[in-house]
């Protein structure tokens, strides 16, 4: 299969914002791919080569990067480099260092390169990346550099231009893994219905790429087959918030079941086979290393061969005992000084879920059934043990426990249902599970998880800096980034000296196809970062697009007097954010209290 046809697909989704037609294309080059190759197809449109639980990450640094480009291209590095200052796309640098260089050979050296130039596969740019991407120990910078020049030099200029990008980890086509999801079952089921049987695979195996195979080689029934695999992570259930106990008992049918919301970091632990402990965070990526105390208490405490648990890791202060805050365990985040951070900040684990054990798929059992089996092959000890856990039929007793819940460190309560349908609902956020979190009962004294998608330049002390940034919350209706504050309150003078190089990944030349934005920031970004934020008030704004005309027609909804809480939810991704709904209803609750008080 040609790579130039990936490489013309590209070029009309960077063409486009809007996501019919990107879906569109893309059901187009799924249906001209190799059967073979379908599930490298995936990846390479993703941006990457494997999924990303793997952890194996393609990125090569940018001045690596213009040495491949100056060899390929036959010229300097200083010239190279003096195409990226001015282009600032190290894509179209590579693009336009390939074109001058064609357009500067003789006609009879251009045309007996032509003739010998052997055509792109997708094959050959694959193994070729994958190479670069596994290349390590001594010498491997200059293996990295040799390879993708000898790449490039294959390569059309548009097609360097792509393989350039993917290689720096900066493809931005702006393509969700939903749009992904309805162009497979278009192309290969003729119909968006066989759509929730794709999702419902994706959910147990976390990889579009196993998704795509199974259904081209095998058909919709292999896919049906996908179950969870212990070392494959499953993308986690996520919960509904309300503000009040007896809301939650209404929608709960009168009767549920109540948990503690840890103030900590939310893992799910594989136990495979051999022995041997992964975890994953809710984003899903390998956090196994550091954690091995945590592992070691899987070890000695789970009593099944082969497990997929989940629960929530906490750091505990080592003199007195107490559970520590989220933003102390993330002290532990670390590549060096693991053992030091340990006795710094020793975790401790309360596990909440079942979703495997031995063979058997849990995720399929309702609540309860996996809350009775997990206590009993979990052996509490001192610091690992079943999250607490209560029934309860009044609001009374559900505000009790919240209140208990608090005092003990923690940041609230989860509901859950207990009727016989409460399954695991992996990758979805529904009314099975319902939070309750101290700060959402009043105006805005409750936080928000928003997704930064562009900044502005400060002025005065902050000039040469980001002044502000452009925050949105999340459609998953639609699958948008909607803009709902400019914030530029809350950050330290450390988080504004660090806040352009931690975006430096994600500064693109213009909006993002998945952000919702009137406003025209100065520079925009490819939405990644999620950040913590409080407000004074929900108010009604003709500016920001977040719930535009779900209130008020022409009217969105925006956080008055925005600060930053200094709390960076770098264990979220973007579509973890608070959504367009949660906003809605906080403002809805907020009318209701005015109206009230």
């Amino acid at each position: 299969m040609k790579y130039s046809l990936l490489v013309e697909t590209y070029e009309k989704i960077e063409a486009t914002t809007k996501r019919l037609e990107m879906t569109g294309y893309l059901v187009d080059l799924f249906a001209k791919s190799d059967r073979e190759v379908i599930d490298k197809v995936i990846y390479l449109t993703q941006g990457k080569l494997y999924p990303d639980y793997l952890g194996i990450e393609l990125g090569m640094a940018e001045k690596l990067i213009i040495r491949s480009i100056s060899l390929a291209a036959g010229v300097s590095t200083h010239e190279i480099d003096k195409i990226f200052k001015e282009l600032g796309d190290v894509g179209r640098t590579a693009e336009q260092a390939l074109s001058t260089m064609k357009k500067q050979a003789s006609l009879f050296d251009f045309f007996q390169a032509a003739g010998a130039r052997e055509e792109l596969t997708v094959q050959k740019v694959y193994e070729t990346l994958d190479r670069i991407a596994r290349a390590a120990g001594e010498g491997a910078q200059e293996t990295k550099i040799r390879l993708l020049s000898s790449l490039l030099k294959m390569a059309t200029p548009k097609e360097a231009k792509y393989i350039v990008r993917t290689v720096a980890g900066k493809l931005r086509l702006g393509v969700a893994d939903m749009t992904i999801l309805d162009a497979l079952a278009l192309a290969f089921c003729g119909t968006k219905e066989a759509r929730p049987i794709l999702e419902r695979a994706y959910n147990m195996c976390s990889d579009l790429g196993e998704v795509a195979r199974r259904l081209v080689l095998e058909g919709l029934e292999a896919v049906k087959e996908i179950k969870p695999i212990p070392g494959k992570p499953i993308r986690p259930m996520l919960a509904e918030r309300l503000a009040s106990p007896e809301e939650i008992l209404l929608k709960m049918g009168g009767k549920c079941a109540v948990e503690y919301k840890y103030d900590g970091e939310r893992v799910q632990a594989h136990k495979v086979g051999d022995g041997e402990i992964y975890l994953f965070s809710r984003r899903l990526e390998n956090i196994t290393p550091q954690y091995p105390d945590v592992c070691q208490l899987i070890k000695e405490h789970v009593k099944a061969r082969e497990v997929i648990i989940e629960g929530e890791i906490v750091a505990i202060d080592p003199d007195t005992g107490d559970m520590l805050p989220f933003q102390e365990l993330m002290h532990r985040r670390r590549k060096y000084g693991i053992e030091e951070a340990m006795e710094k900040y020793p975790a401790s684990l309360f596990l909440f879920d079942l979703l495997y054990e031995d063979g058997e798929d849990y995720t399929l059992k309702p609540y309860l059934e996996r809350r009775k089996r997990l206590g009993e092959i979990v052996e509490g000890a001192d610091r690992i043990q079943l999250a607490e856990h209560f029934v309860v039929e009044n609001p009374e007793e559900l505000e009790r426990i919240f209140e208990e819940a608090i005092e003990k460190g923690c940041e609230g309560i989860i509901a859950k249902a207990l009727t016989p349908e409460a399954v695991y609902q992996a990758g979805a956020r529904g009314w099975l599970w319902i939070k309750y979190k101290r700060d959402y009962r009043s105006e805005m004294i409750d936080t928000v998880d928003l997704v930064a998608v562009g900044a502005f330049w400060g002025r005065g002390k902050r000039a040469g800096k980001y002044g502000a940034l452009l925050l949105a919350a999340y459609d998953p209706e639609n699958d948008v980034f909607k803009t709902v504050c400019k914030c530029g309150s809350g950050f330290t003078d450390e988080d504004l000296e660090k806040m352009p190089e931690m975006f430096k990944p994600y500064v693109i030349p213009h909006k993002h196809p998945r952000v919702d934005s009137q406003l025209k920031p100065d520079v925009w970004f490819v939405p990644a970062v999620v950040l913590e934020v409080i407000g004074a008030e929900i108010t009604l704004s003709p500016t920001h697009t977040c719930a535009k005309d779900a209130i008020r027609p022409g009217a969105g909804l925006a956080i008055r007097f925005p600060r930053f809480t200094g709390r960076w939810r770098f264990d979220k991704k973007p579509e973890d954010a608070t959504t367009e709904k949660e906003l809605i209803e906080m403002y809805q609750k907020q009318l209701k209290k005015i109206e009230a008080g």
